[in-house]
């Protein structure tokens, strides 16, 4: 037995020299950085597999090559996961020390010739403008061309990792959306807010009102925990340059605890792209999984409201 073990022995491989020692490799796709149009920032999008950037992008696999003006973006910076966060879904970590988050959609060169409408990319940002998700549309292309802001969708959101950390669900619903008829289940907007994939953690409602927006933010278990009450005009073009604002309020409506603006992106970016900015406001010690579903209200004002089919003609 003795001698068998120093047989297996001698047969083992020797460690490789430490200037050959292997290195870690990491399972992450590359990263292709684009300039955000209009602005003098630049985010990360991934190069291959879900979300993957489009292929309008001319870039090769080594070295992206994107067309910027002026001076150059800074390099993307990401935030680093908080440490000692708990009580919320693997990923949802970041939410926790942030009191507004910043959306940026991608401005799809694709859809500046062509009346194709692709799934839409959007970055999310801290204060800081340091870089928190990469979210991406998933949806039919019957649903995108032809149902405009009433398609069904779910949207995934990346965090460095490329791990996918939280989803919105909404449901197509063909004719839906009247303020004065939300008092219907099937005739009112709704989304979910998935984290992590699969399990439910709140949703957002569209409830009874005249003409205003009228949202409900949910708990897990259904119950109302927050309301969004929007202006009495929505209109943003080239006479209406103003932010439009929708206020985050208790349940008694008594008090605001925060904002989610549609910000005005400069009459070129309006009229011609549907790309739309987004800032979303709260308390810094409100719970993780409300400030998740109050970014997922905030994509639903997004798309059912500002997320206009042709738009730009």
């Amino acid at each position: 037995m003795e001698e068998q073990d120093e047989g297996q022995s001698e047969k083992d491989p020797l460690p490789p020299p430490v200037d050959q020692a292997p290195t870690a490799v990491s399972p992450l796709q590359p990263w292709i950085e684009i300039p955000l149009a209009g602005t003098n920032e630049a985010v990360h999008m991934p190069i291959s597999g879900r979300g993957a950037a489009n292929t309008t992008y001319k870039f090769s696999y080594d070295a992206p090559e994107t067309v910027t003006m002026g001076l150059p973006a800074p390099p993307v910076e990401w935030m680093e996961m908080p440490a000692g966060v708990t009580g919320c879904a693997s990923g949802l970590e970041y939410l926790a020390l942030v009191d507004q988050v910043l959306v940026h959609q991608v401005v799809e060169l694709f859809e500046l010739v062509t009346p194709y409408e692709l799934e839409n990319k959007y970055v999310i940002k801290n204060s800081m403008g340091q870089q928190i998700y990469y979210a991406f549309e998933e949806s039919e292309t019957c649903h995108r061309n032809f149902c405009g802001n009433q398609r069904g969708f779910t949207l995934g959101f990346l965090d460095y990792t490329q791990k996918e950390v939280m989803r919105l669900v909404r449901p197509f619903k063909c004719c839906a959306g009247w303020p004065c008829c939300a008092c219907f289940n099937h005739c009112a907007y709704t989304i979910d807010v998935e984290s992590p994939p699969g399990t439910v953690i709140g949703s957002v409602r569209q409830t009874l009102s005249p003409w205003k927006v009228h949202l409900d933010i949910l708990d897990h278990h259904g119950n109302t925990v927050l309301k969004v009450r929007g202006p009495c005009c929505l209109c943003q073009e080239v006479c209406c340059t103003g932010d439009v604002n929708f206020e985050v309020k208790t349940t008694d409506l008594k008090n605001n605890i925060g904002t989610i603006s549609k910000q005005w992106g400069g009459w070129i970016r309006e009229v011609y792209t549907k790309a739309d900015n987004f800032s979303l406001t709260f308390p810094q010690d409100l719970d993780v999984r409300t400030k998740a579903t109050l970014m997922a209200a905030m994509f639903l004002i997004e798309f059912a409201y500002f997320e206009r089919k042709n738009r730009r003609r």
